[in-house]
């Protein structure tokens, strides 16, 4: 368990960093700059995403587990979360893999983000999460697609095949990626290289996630959550876990190649109090909306989750309102 999970946790950490792919910036640079390329990064790797999905599970090779729906939690969770991504300098994957580039406010922001993830989900928070998970609404599936009795997505709502709605998805997608105009942007990780990459990559590593016994793919906020929990209660650490300690590792490694790898500090310290307290909000949001941007965006969207779609607008609503109060006003 813990070698797959770093093993796989390696190849995401170095896609990550060479694609430069952070979530707060895809949603922050459209309203700030109307800078699209993560954005459309973003869309291509969920229309990749969507289609390798359902081939896998239709080969029962994967069960797609949808995150239950919950109006309360994955709308204040996901505003919160999406505030709080503005004030750490990066979501929940852009934290985790900046850590291992020696950006040393991003150790700051995933240290009081996992803290406050645990606090949430097991700790002196939980009454918070009890009161929350109150309002998961649940489905029962009838197709080995998906795991009986989880999140209603898309194809359940509109109770049409799954095959019909994900390619309808993934083309409405996909002509945005590439029937839109793109902004230029050059990395050492080109947009359609990465997307392939990790729309192969992610439900390879749900296959080896689910041979532990945790039937889910890709996700941040569990695997900060685990590892401060076998630091803290001396728990075993899951393939959760393992990942985040194999995507730092091998950001540290693509850092180190391409000559990267650089301790950095701000030049204001107050900087430092900034990112912890993005931290805070974003480990409170994550835990609420049931997910991170990772959890819910780039694993939860591919599934046609309703919740994961419900969450991720929030994301994107909350990390307008933190950009625009600082940055965008003028």
């Amino acid at each position: 368990m813990a070698l797959t999970g770093i093993i796989f946790g390696i190849f995401f950490g170095i896609v990550l960093q060479r694609g430069r792919i952070c979530f707060n910036s895809a949603f922050r640079d459209v309203m700030l700059f109307k800078d699209n390329y993560l954005m459309k990064f973003a869309a291509l790797v969920i229309a990749l995403q969507t289609l390798t999905f359902l081939l896998f599970a239709q080969f029962g090779w994967i069960t797609l587990n949808p995150k239950p729906l919950n109006w309360v939690g994955n709308i204040i969770g996901g505003y919160i979360f999406g505030l709080g991504m503005v004030l750490a300098g990066g979501c929940a994957s852009g934290v985790t893999y900046r850590s291992g580039e020696g950006m040393t406010t991003a150790w700051f922001a995933a240290m009081f983000y996992g803290l406050t993830a645990y606090a949430t989900k097991a700790g002196a928070f939980k009454p918070w999460l009890d009161w929350i998970s109150k309002f998961n609404v649940k489905v029962e599936y009838s197709t080995p697609i998906y795991a009986s009795n989880s999140g209603p997505t898309l194809p359940s709502v509109l109770h049409l095949n799954p095959w019909i709605v994900g390619i309808l998805f993934s083309a409405l997608l996909l002509w945005y990626t590439f029937g839109t105009k793109t902004t230029e942007r050059h990395s050492k990780m080109g947009m359609k290289t990465a997307a392939i990459i990790l729309a192969i990559l992610a439900p390879i590593a749900w296959m080896s996630s689910a041979a532990s016994g945790r039937n889910y793919g890709f996700g941040i906020t569990g695997g900060w959550i685990s590892l401060f929990k076998g630091f803290l209660a001396g728990a075993s650490v899951n393939w959760e876990g393992w990942l985040i300690v194999g995507i730092i590792i091998g950001a540290m490694i693509s850092a180190k190649i391409s000559g990267e790898f650089k301790l950095r500090m701000p030049r204001n310290p107050f900087t430092y109090l900034q990112v912890m307290i993005g931290g805070i909000l974003m480990g409170l949001g994550a835990v609420t909306a049931g997910g991170c941007n990772i959890g819910h965006f780039f694993t939860g969207v591919p599934q046609m989750a309703i919740g994961s779609i419900l969450a991720s607008i929030f994301f994107i609503l909350g990390n307008w309102s933190m950009a625009w109060l600082l940055y965008g006003r003028d």
